[in-house]
């Protein structure tokens, strides 16, 4: 019998798979009925906590509680700067919650079938991007950004979109799309479709340069493949090949790239002794002469700041607002990719643990989801946005304490941005879709 989405009373799981429109409106009002109700309050409930510890966060950062007298102007200047930049995260909030409500007024089916068009304009957009940054300078590509041409600037005034955010999502559906047929994976040579959707962006989000991002995409690309039931002996041949070819991609990077992968090796003093002594050896870590001074004073600046938050913390913290690497603005980029640190330096190892745990419960519930759905479709867009996630979350939170690259990849909900808040706010929006629809079937009606 055809099961029916709550989306449209009147749907029949035969009109789902076929891609009929809903009526938007009762999907609006009904965003929280059907199935798996329980699992989808819980999902809906750690995200909203995640976005409460991030706005909590970045209001901490540009106004601390027990502001001390600093000496330097610039710490002086760096706080103020980050005083009002939590009200412009609850614009984007505001603004990602209409992405979310978008996500779930239409028949995730329909995203499936407009897939591939979504995808190409994304693609579009990075092409523009890396044109405008190697060719011509192009209206509407933004401007160098530390060294990063990312965004795309239509009013000074406007947000800036950053497409590679945008990339992550219409590559997970995509990719499922693709996947949701048996054929397209159970070979070798079959996988050059998913290995075409997989390498184009990642070398054109690459040469932005932007390297987390990059990294992103291929453990969500090995977990898709995996769970559509590819072979493992496939899986394997992809996992040596990119094994192979990483040195000389590594070799092929520029010098402050190469930097933020051998941080993880360069923070053991006998790396970096023998790298101030061998001139071999530092070129291939950092792209050129190696000095303890420059690692403290800049490559690893970050780094052992983020550090010294994160174990400063202790086991409860130094509380809300308080702690010195907020009052007296130590960390850079506090709001943003280095967020966990600040979130352990005022909870402590204890409010850390609480922390993650959010993430565990999303991940849980996209994976409860995921496995009551038969739709190939739904099943890999679920699981792929829980990759996602995951991904995101290691990679960040394993680059504060020192065991991942460094890269400018941001926490879900938590860090300050406008593109990325969106898009995983769409993301969850549609886990939340894919959620309330009943599995459909192919069967006659009565």
């Amino acid at each position: 019998m055809g099961g029916k989405c709550p989306s449209h009373p009147n749907s029949t799981g035969l009109a789902i798979y076929r891609g009929y429109p809903i009526g938007y409106t009762l999907a609006m009002r009904n965003f929280l009925t059907g199935r798996l109700l329980f699992v989808r309050i819980c999902l809906l409930a750690s995200v909203l906590l995640l976005l409460l510890v991030g706005v909590l966060t970045i209001y901490a950062v540009g106004n601390p509680l027990d502001p001390s007298p600093a000496v330097d102007e610039d710490i002086i200047e760096d706080v103020l700067e980050k005083a009002g930049l939590w009200k412009k995260q609850l614009a984007f909030i505001a603004f990602a919650v209409c992405g979310f409500v978008a996500a779930n007024v239409v028949n995730y089916r329909r995203l499936g079938s407009v897939s591939y068009p979504v995808y190409g304009i994304v693609l579009a957009l990075l092409a523009y991007l890396v044109v405008s940054r190697y060719v011509v300078q192009l209206p509407f590509a933004g401007p160098n950004r530390n060294g990063v041409h990312r965004w795309i600037v239509f009013h000074p005034s406007l947000p800036r979109v950053q497409p590679s955010e945008f990339c992550k999502l219409a590559y997970v559906l995509a990719l499922a799309w693709y996947l949701r047929y048996r054929s397209n994976y159970r070979s070798l040579k079959s996988l050059l479709g998913p290995f075409a959707l997989t390498l184009l962006p990642m070398v054109l989000i690459l040469v932005e340069p932007d390297l987390g991002t990059t990294l992103l995409m291929m453990p969500v690309f090995l977990m898709m493949l995996f769970v559509a039931g590819a072979r493992v002996k496939h899986l394997t041949l992809i996992v040596l090949a990119a094994l192979l070819i990483s040195p000389a991609m590594y070799l092929k990077m520029h010098g402050y790239q190469r930097q933020r992968i051998s941080s993880v090796l360069l923070q053991s003093p006998w790396i970096r002794h023998k790298a101030e002594q061998s001139p071999r050896i530092a070129n291939f870590l950092v792209g050129g002469s190696f000095t303890e001074r420059q690692w403290q004073n800049d490559w690893g600046y970050h780094l052992i700041r983020s550090k010294f938050a994160i174990a400063s913390g202790g086991l409860t913290g130094l509380g809300f607002g308080r702690g010195p690497f907020i009052k007296y603005g130590f960390l850079s980029e506090r709001h943003n990719d280095f967020i966990f640190a600040v979130v352990a330096h005022q909870w402590g190892f204890l409010g850390s643990l609480a922390f993650l745990g959010l993430y565990v419960i999303l991940a849980l519930c996209g994976l409860e989801i995921a496995a009551h759905n038969i739709d190939p479709f739904a099943r890999l867009a679920a699981l792929g946005i829980v990759a996602m996630f995951a991904v995101q979350v290691l990679v960040n939170v394993g680059m504060t304490l020192g065991i991942m690259p460094i890269t400018g990849l941001t926490l879900p909900f938590v860090s300050y941005g406008g593109s990325s808040l969106l898009v995983n706010m769409m993301a969850i929006g549609l886990l939340n879709n894919i959620g309330r629809c009943r599995p459909f079937s192919v069967a006659p009606r009565k």
